[in-house]
């Protein structure tokens, strides 16, 4: 082992950012203890595990249209949908606007009569609407849901606390229209997600599925028996979706990740998310190589070439993994001349993704064990895994596959499959609203 190497990787360890350090079955603990404790009436989890009301079923409607309504960042889109005997999902009449609140603050009245526009082209072709929104709302058990706060984009302070579902179907009446015979299914990305993977085309039957999504934040969701979600009560033998709002789930492997988290806002919230998503990797990689520098592990020169990129974003970060050789790439070119800085910042930025990588496995091999499903290696649990941040990542689906066969198939005996459905929220919506 090069003197480098070794220098490296005791670097690595030092910090807690080398993967060995996180103790995967005490972490796994932890996440299946969290997951139970935000199911109990009075939680003090970080995972908020919110009920959907949603179940998942067991054909999806063949032939019938129904309108869907995807409203996430800054877009709001909407179109119709038909599932066909083969059920695959056939989308029309795409259209794509910019969400209201974006350019500036708007009344409740404006925010759904902006809605409203736009369904009102569809409104005549079916009875049943399914809604993604991909915003912070609680779930109701008429499948309406209720905005808690908007992301930072979106300038809408009325519209908290209403229900987007009947606050939309009161300004197509207040317009003339018949929404009596009309119904709104109101579920967020994660859980769409998850019912995307059911029009996955499989020769296997799938014994469960979960939602996933890893991009600029990350997300999950899973199937729950009723008579385990102490805080609704209900024993009437059935299950239902649970959002389980991973991204929070509260973990600080070292004195790093806690330096950090206080350089973002809400240090004491989203840990998961921060260590592992895309909006959040690259400036962590960021601080571990300066704290490279600051040991030495990387040359007084770098320190000045580096200096001059200011925060490295998780395309950055990922680019010098594919093609470290490549001197048109920021990071490559901080290395030019010294072999021991561009070896250092290959291992430095790969244990940074082989960590997300443990930590995404942890996540998903907690859920599908606490799913109950995936016992039977005939009948795999569909992870429906979304986002570009998982599939983009050099390295980052690979390794999480790997320490999923470690941990949850060799030592669990649970066994997975991961699928990746395109429009997965447009789908995952349409197959909610046909359900209705």
């Amino acid at each position: 082992m090069s003197d480098c190497v070794q220098k490296t990787t005791a670097f690595l360890s030092r910090w807690g950012i080398d993967p060995a350090s996180v103790d995967m079955k005490a972490l796994l603990a932890t996440f299946l203890s969290e997951m139970e404790k935000g199911l109990e009436a009075e939680s003090t989890s970080s995972l908020k595990m919110i009920p959907t009301y949603t179940e998942v079923v067991s054909t999806i409607a063949k032939g019938e249209s129904v309108i869907v309504l995807d409203a996430g960042g800054t877009n709001f889109r909407t179109c119709l949908v038909t599932f066909d005997e083969q059920g695959n999902a056939h989308i029309e009449d795409f259209k794509k606007v910019s969400m209201p609140g974006v350019k500036e603050e708007v009344s409740a009245q404006k925010f759904f009569s902006t809605f409203a526009d736009e369904v009102e082209r569809l409104i005549d072709k079916s009875d049943k609407i399914g809604f993604c929104f991909s915003y912070a709302a609680a779930i109701t058990a008429d499948h309406d849901g209720i905005p808690l706060v908007f992301s930072k984009e979106i300038k809408a302070p009325e519209v908290i606390g209403k229900k987007v579902g009947a606050s939309l179907l009161a300004e197509l009446e207040r317009r003339g229209y018949d929404v009596t015979n009309k119904k709104v299914a109101v579920l967020n990305d994660t859980v769409a997600t998850l019912l995307a993977g059911q029009s996955a085309a499989s020769d296997i039957p799938y014994s469960g599925y979960i939602g996933f999504i890893l991009g600029t934040g990350t997300n999950t969701a899973y199937v729950e028996r009723n008579s385990n979600i102490a805080k609704l009560g209900l024993f009437d033998g059935k299950s239902q979706i649970i959002n389980i709002e991973s991204g929070n789930f509260d973990y600080c492997p070292s004195k790093l990740d806690r330096e950090y988290f206080d350089s973002t806002k809400q240090p004491e919230q989203y840990h998961l998310e921060k260590m592992i998503s895309g909006a959040y990797l690259g400036p962590l990689s960021t601080l571990v190589i300066q704290k490279a520098i600051a040991d030495g592990i990387l040359s007084a020169t770098f320190a000045k070439r580096f200096a001059q990129l200011g925060t490295v974003n998780t395309t950055v970060m990922s680019n010098y993994l594919e093609m470290p050789l490549n001197k048109e790439y920021a990071l490559v070119a901080c290395c030019e001349g010294n072999e021991d800085d561009a070896i250092a910042l290959w291992m430095i930025i790969d244990a940074v993704i082989a960590r997300a990588a443990k930590l995404t496995a942890a996540n998903l091999a907690a859920t599908v064990i606490k799913s109950g499903a995936g016992t039977d290696p005939r009948r795999p649990v569909c992870i429906n895994a979304d986002g570009t941040t998982f599939y983009k990542t050099e390295y980052l689906k690979k390794y999480t596959e790997y320490y999923l066969h470690t941990y949850l198939q060799l030592e669990y005996k649970r066994y997975y499959r991961f699928v990746r459905i395109d429009d997965s929220p447009t789908i995952g919506a349409a197959i909610a609203g046909l359900s209705l």
